[in-house]
């Protein structure tokens, strides 16, 4: 059961209850994805020109001053403030590539976090590159389905659940992490991934034993995962969720309202809230508590971190320091387009993208000369959109901040059914193995069950387009991360024949294709995709 809660400004959000036992402020991030500066309207760093028009949103130095003016106005209110992170602050602008994480653990000890949930992303540089956050961060980082004791790096570091003192009241924080992280990520063979809902399961009861009665799951498993958590966890007060990127809401945009209330198993509606990405907001939801820990009202918006809200003078100072070894590179004009080139989220893992067309593309076109025919990327490795005009190697590089390699193999047709099988096998989740492609033509249908939604697959021949055939051989270019299995290809993986991983970084090849449209580069959808 959901339904629309009326919205509040900040300032009514502060308004004293006197009947309340306990009222529980909820500061939230997520899915930051390393953008430590601000962005722009395409969610990639924010450029000169849109800086000098205010036409920018978040950054670190702009959470850091919103969260400091909400803590006082809330602390002087005489009620309980925290700040959570639901995951993925690594990865996707040139600050990860560069930094690998240092400048996550410099800025979120600077704003202030209480805590944060391992994101799947955390886990991308292995699990080496999960201690660094374990080793600086100065707030408690949890998860609660995933065993770390087999790892000689991570073990009894990683606590499945943690209790936050705020001068006598504790509140309870349960975790899970998304289950096909091992497909999406790199968290190793030493890292086993348990039942994210009994976990969660078992991190309320084990709370519960300690006579904590208010408590949180902060999670990252993405929206919809987090409404069967509210509907099938008992004892569950709060949901403050990530890795879908979901905005909740009352703004243009908004999928759901904020928060979004669900039925529990204790007969109590669960609120569920997540605030986008990259930034762009800052969550704040409101909870009341009654003498017995129960939640009697829940209230809130994400709050738009747009130019109105004021930096940091200090973090904004720092961040500019540390940007300064990348600036040259990012600034680096490779290309123009003709056109704004769409990478969004919400169209290329549901169907055919301008930016999945030139990347497939700038594959396919790279690897020709090896008798490659077919181009295949993921959609969730794309990760931004490009503005029409001037194309640089930093707006490159945070479309495709992943440090991937083309990588080249052989493949059965049948296998390439069986892969763009794989790749609509959850879209109705948003999930990034939705394939993008060049080369190739096929025709899905999203309601079709999962195994039975590809049909018409067309390779071409020349100038005409032709049925794939199951027994035939063809050369294919992927990124090195697909290739060897990740987001689900285990087929390309354990069937690829003459397979060579180490190809040049994707982010040179794009801007390689780019740079030869000596005229422009004219964004192009031509009808790769079908959706039935």
């Amino acid at each position: 059961m959901t339904r629309l809660l009326a919205a509040a400004s900040a300032l009514a959000l502060i308004a004293g209850t006197a009947q309340a036992e306990t009222v529980l402020h909820i500061l939230h991030t997520n899915d930051l994805h390393s953008r430590i500066e601000p962005i722009g309207a395409t969610d990639s760093t924010c450029g000169a020109e849109a800086r000098e028009a205010g036409e920018c949103f978040g950054g670190v130095a702009r959470i850091a001053a919103k969260v400091a003016a909400l803590r006082a106005e809330i602390e002087a209110a005489g009620e309980k403030v925290i700040l959570l992170d639901a995951g993925d602050q690594y990865q996707g602008s040139l600050f990860y590539t560069t930094y690998k994480g240092a400048d996550v653990v410099e800025f979120m000890n600077a704003i202030g976090y209480d805590a944060m949930a391992v994101g799947n992303h955390e886990f991308d540089d292995g699990p080496e590159g999960l201690d660094v956050l374990l080793s600086g961060a100065n707030f408690p980082v949890i998860s609660g389905n995933i065993d770390v004791s087999q790892s000689n790096l991570l073990a009894g570091r990683v606590p499945p659940h943690v209790v936050l003192d705020l001068d006598g009241t504790r509140i309870g924080l349960v975790s899970a992490l998304v289950m096909d992280t091992p497909e999406t990520s790199s968290p190793g063979p030493n890292v086993i991934f348990r039942d994210d809902i009994d976990s969660l399961k078992a991190g309320v009861e084990a709370l519960s034993a300690e006579g904590i009665t208010k408590i949180i799951a902060l999670t990252h498993s993405g929206y919809l995962r987090d409404l069967d958590y509210a509907a099938e966890v008992p004892g569950l007060d709060a949901i403050v969720g990530g890795h879908s990127h979901t905005l909740l809401g009352d703004m243009e945009g908004a999928v759901a309202p904020y928060p979004t209330l669900i039925a529990g198993p204790d007969g109590a509606d669960v609120p569920v809230v997540q605030a986008y990405a990259y930034g762009k907001y800052l969550g704040h939801l409101r909870l009341t508590f009654d003498d017995e820990g129960n939640v009697t009202s829940a209230e809130g918006q994400p709050i738009l971190l747009d130019n109105s809200v004021p930096e940091d003078e200090a973090i904004a100072a720092r961040v500019a320091e540390m940007s300064a070894p990348i600036d040259e590179l990012r600034a680096t004009v490779v290309a123009r387009s003709l056109a704004p080139i769409d990478g969004s989220r919400e169209t290329c893992r549901a169907q055919e993208c301008e930016m999945g067309n030139l990347v497939a593309d700038a594959m396919l076109d790279r690897a020709s000369g090896q008798g490659v025919t077919i181009a295949i990327q993921n959609g969730g490795g794309l990760r931004a959109s490009i503005d029409e005009g001037e194309v640089t190697m930093g707006e490159i590089y945070t479309v495709l901040p992943f440090q991937n390699t083309l990588a080249t193999f052989e493949l059965d047709g049948a296998d390439i059914i069986a892969a763009l099988e794989n790749g609509a096998s959850r879209i109705e989740e948003g999930a990034g193995r939705f394939a993008q492609v060049a080369g190739l033509k096929y025709t899905i249908d999203p309601a079709a069950e999962p195994g039975q939604r590809i049909s018409e697959v067309m390779v071409r021949d020349g100038d005409d387009w032709v049925p794939i055939d199951p027994a035939a051989s063809y050369g294919v270019a992927t990124n090195n991360y697909m290739r060897s299995g990740g987001d689900g290809f285990d087929v390309f993986a354990e069937n690829g024949r003459n397979a060579y991983d180490f190809g040049p970084d994707l982010a040179e090849v794009v801007a390689g294709y780019l740079a030869a449209a000596e005229d422009g580069y004219q964004p192009v959808l031509d009808g790769r995709i079908t959706l039935r």
